[in-house]
C-alpha cells in the first residue's frame, strides 16, 4: 500500500470513528424515556394511581405498592425506587430522590401533576442532591474526565514503559494519586458530592484504576491493537451509556442495563450510592469495578507469559577427543 492510499484509508477510518462517536453520544440523549422505572405508590387510592400510571405510558414504570408515606420514604432512602406517589386527602403528594437522578425527579413531578389535574402537586425531595450541584450537572460532567484520564494513563504506560512490572507500579500510583486529587476537586473544592473524603477517594481510585488497567492489560495481551480496543470500549460504550446524567432506566434497552456493566456506569452508580444513600445498592457496581480490575490484572499476566522467550531445546554434547 502506497503512502497516499494509506493516508486516504486513515482519513476514512477517522470519519467512520467520528460517525460512531456521534451515534454513541447523541442517540441515547434524544431517546431518553422511562422504561420499567421503579416507583412506589401508597395510600387509599394507590390501586387507581397505579392503573393511571400504567395507562399513561405502558411499560414506563415498574410499580411497587407500599403501605404508607413512611414506607415510601424508606424505599427512597434505601435506593429501591426513584420516586413515590402518596395518595390521601386532596391532591397526591410526590416524593422524589433527586440524588438518584434529577432528570427522573423532574419527570415524576410532571407526571404526578398531570394525574392530579393540578397546576402544582406537592413535592418533597427526600434525598436531595448537594446544594452546590442541585441539577446534577457537575456530577454528570465529572465522569468523562475520570474515564479519559484512565484511558490516557493506560496508553502512556503502555507506550513509554516497557516492563510490565513497572506498568503495574504506574497503575497503582495513578489510581491512588488520581483518586486523592480528583476527589479534592469534586468533593472539597466544587462540593459536587457529600460524604467522607477518603471513602470517595478510594472509590474514585478504583474507578480510574479499572479503566487504566483494562487498557494496559489488553495491550499486554493483544499488542498495540489492545490499546485501541480498550480505549474505544470505554469511550464508545462505557461512557455514553453510563447514565451519569440521567438513569439507566431512561436509556434505550438493553443499552441502559449494559452500560452498568462497564466501569463508567458502575462508577457513577457506586459514587451516588455511597454519597447519598449510605451505600444502599452499592454491591453491584462495586463488583463490576472489581471484576474489570481483576480482569485487567489477569490480562497483564497473559502479557507476562507472552513476553517470556521460548526455552531453547537442549543439544546433545559433542564427544570430546581423548589422546591415546
Amino acid at each position: 500500500m502506497t503512502i497516499t492510499r494509506r493516508a486516504v484509508a486513515l482519513g476514512l477510518a477517522a470519519t467512520l470513528l467520528q460517525a460512531l462517536m456521534l451515534i454513541a453520544f447523541a442517540w441515547p440523549a434524544v431517546n431518553l424515556a422511562p422504561r420499567d422505572l421503579p416507583v412506589a405508590v401508597a395510600g387509599p387510592q394507590s390501586t387507581q394511581v397505579a392503573a393511571q400510571l400504567a395507562q399513561h405510558n405502558p411499560g414506563a414504570f415498574e410499580i411497587t405498592t407500599v403501605a404508607d408515606a413512611d414506607a415510601a420514604r424508606r424505599a427512597l432512602t434505601d435506593n429501591e425506587v426513584y420516586g413515590a406517589i402518596v395518595t390521601g386527602a386532596g391532591a397526591p403528594q410526590v416524593l422524589v430522590a433527586s440524588a438518584a437522578a434529577p432528570a427522573v425527579a423532574q419527570q415524576l413531578t410532571g407526571i404526578a401533576q398531570q394525574l392530579a389535574g393540578a397546576t402544582a402537586a406537592p413535592v418533597q425531595d427526600v434525598v436531595a442532591t448537594d446544594p452546590d450541584d442541585p441539577r446534577g450537572a457537575g456530577f454528570g460532567s465529572m465522569v468523562l474526565p475520570l474515564v479519559m484520564s484512565g484511558i490516557a494513563a493506560g496508553v502512556l504506560l503502555t507506550l513509554l514503559v516497557p516492563s510490565i512490572g513497572a506498568r503495574l507500579a504506574g497503575l497503582v500510583t495513578f489510581g491512588v494519586a488520581g483518586g486523592l486529587l480528583s476527589t479534592l476537586v469534586f468533593h472539597t473544592w466544587l462540593s459536587i458530592l457529600p460524604g467522607s473524603y477518603l471513602t470517595l477517594a478510594a472509590l474514585a481510585a478504583l474507578s480510574m484504576f479499572a479503566v487504566a488497567v483494562t487498557v494496559v492489560g489488553l495491550a499486554a495481551a493483544l499488542g498495540r491493537a489492545g490499546i485501541g480496543l480498550g480505549a474505544l470500549t470505554m469511550l464508545l460504550i462505557g461512557n455514553p451509556f453510563s447514565a451519569a446524567t440521567s438513569a439507566p432506566e431512561l436509556l434505550p434497552q438493553p443499552w441502559g442495563t449494559l452500560g452498568q456493566l462497564f466501569p463508567p456506569g458502575a462508577a457513577a452508580s457506586l459514587l451516588r450510592s455511597v454519597a447519598y444513600f449510605d451505600g444502599a445498592g452499592a454491591g453491584g457496581p462495586l463488583a463490576v469495578l472489581l471484576g474489570w480490575s481483576v480482569g485487567g490484572l489477569a490480562l497483564l499476566g497473559v502479557g507476562v507469559l507472552r513476553s517470556r522467550p521460548a526455552a531453547e531445546p537442549e543439544t546433545a554434547a559433542e564427544p570430546v577427543a581423548v589422546a591415546a
